[in-house]
């Protein structure tokens, strides 16, 4: 039976741990030739091992997507030496702690130059080729975060909510290219990307203690429960599915 991303090109931001390797992981099994961007090189380098040790092909970028020169760069190389770009998916963030009062303002500047603007910049830099194609997928990943209040983390949930507007925004002014802009709204997944949260919030107990509460399944879930998700939004599978948010989240959100 055929791949369902047979030969596609796809670039995973942030794909050096957790969700964003996880995603590059399944993209590449599915048949994918995957792009490994992340702003560490080994990281990259790491995730393209694992890849290429299952049967996969993958490639690392070991850059800054805040960077728009070196973002550049690196999307128009990808473009010319495969001929094509089916699949962005912008996973590369930052969580960074502190209410209004709190947050340090070059942490707030952090936080949209990483989580808003690099997703703004590597749509706008594949959009063209896309449009040649009269086909993509751009996937920009939010957070629960983006659809509710989390607890003294205005930058995080500023940043997310935005990429919940931008995504709407390039999904109703590129349909009629044939391509489609979703977003994904993971909830508490169990990666060193939620250490900021867990410090202030008083270490791990207290963050479990949390999650039991206020997460009706009560428990984080594996990256493994959010790779799938991230599959489905790319793939042919959400072909009639376009300025749509999928929250993966253990029913948070609906309590």
């Amino acid at each position: 039976m055929t791949a369902i991303l047979q030969d596609r090109v796809a670039i995973v931001t942030g794909a050096g741990s957790g969700i964003g390797r996880a995603g590059a992981e399944i993209l590449a099994r599915e048949g994918a030739h995957v792009v490994v961007v992340d702003l560490a090189a080994e990281r990259a380098e790491e995730t393209v091992e694992r890849i290429r040790a299952a049967g996969g092909r993958a490639e690392a970028k070991g850059i800054d997507v805040t960077d728009e020169t070196r973002l550049a760069e690196a999307i128009s190389d990808i473009a010319a030496r495969h001929g094509r770009i089916d699949i962005l998916h912008n996973h590369a963030g930052a969580q960074v702690a502190g209410d209004l009062e709190q947050v340090e303002i070059a942490g707030f500047d952090r936080s949209w130059s990483l989580n808003v603007r690099a997703h703004f910049l590597a749509s706008r830099l594949v959009m063209p080729i896309m449009k040649q194609q009269k086909k993509g997928v751009i996937l920009n990943t939010s957070s629960s975060s983006g659809i509710l209040y989390d607890r003294e983390m205005i930058a995080y949930t500023t940043t997310k909510h935005a990429v919940i507007a931008m995504t709407r925004q390039m999904a109703g002014d590129y349909a009629r290219f044939g391509i489609r802009v979703n977003a994904l709204c993971p909830g508490w997944v169990d990666t060193p990307f939620n250490g900021p949260f867990i410090t202030q919030m008083g270490g791990r107990s207290a963050i479990e203690a949390y999650i039991a509460e206020k997460v009706p399944l009560g428990r984080w879930a594996d990256v493994s429960e959010i790779a799938e998700p991230i599959l489905f939004l790319v793939s042919d599978r959400s072909s009639y599915m376009t300025g749509q948010i999928l929250v993966v989240d253990g029913g948070e959100t609906v309590v």
